[in-house]
C-alpha cells in the first residue's frame, strides 16, 4: 500500500471494505509502511464495544517529529512542508521546505535546550487564532517535542 493513492470511487469501496473486514492487518501495513517507529505495538487492536472501550498500537511508541519532518527530507526535503497564507492579500504567500522546517526547529529546540528546558518540561503557546497560525509558532510548537 505504499504511496497509496485512491483513483476512483470504487477504489475507496474496495479500501474501506478491507478496512472493516480485517482492520487489524489493514492499519498494521498502513503503519509499518507510513511510519518511523521507536518500538514497535505488542498488538495493533483491542476493541470491546460492550463497554465502549478501543486501544490501538498498544506498547508501541514513535516520536512525532520524526514522522511529520525527519522521515520526509532524505526523499521529499526540498518540496514544501508548510505554506503560509498572510491575511493580507498583498503579501506573498510562504513556502517552507522540509529541510527549512527541519532546520528553524532544530535551531529553536537547541534555543530551548540552551534555556534549560528539556525532556518533562511544561511549555505554552499562546496566542489567538491569528498567531497560531504563523509560521514561527508551528516550529516552536514542533520545537517543543523535539
Amino acid at each position: 500500500m505504499s504511496n497509496f493513492h485512491i483513483k476512483h470511487l470504487e477504489e475507496y469501496y474496495q479500501v474501506y471494505r478491507e478496512s472493516v473486514r480485517n482492520p487489524e492487518v489493514f492499519w498494521e501495513e498502513i503503519a509499518e509502511e507510513h511510519f518511523i517507529w521507536r518500538k514497535k505495538w505488542d498488538k495493533v487492536l483491542e476493541w470491546d464495544f460492550s463497554k465502549p472501550a478501543i486501544k490501538w498500537f498498544q506498547g508501541a511508541k514513535l516520536h512525532i517529529t520524526e514522522n511529520c519532518i525527519d522521515r520526509h527530507l532524505l526523499i521529499k526535503g526540498s518540496k514544501t512542508a508548510i505554506i503560509f497564507e498572510p491575511n493580507n492579500p498583498k503579501e506573498k504567500a510562504l513556502h517552507i521546505t522540509y529541510n527549512e522546517l527541519s532546520k528553524r526547529v532544530n535551531k529553536f529546540a537547541n534555543v530551548l535546550k540552551s534555556k534549560g528546558i528539556n525532556k518533562g518540561s511544561e511549555l505554552s503557546n499562546l496566542g489567538d487564532t491569528s498567531t497560531l497560525l504563523n509560521p514561527e509558532v508551528v516550529q516552536s510548537i514542533i520545537a517543543n517535542v523535539k
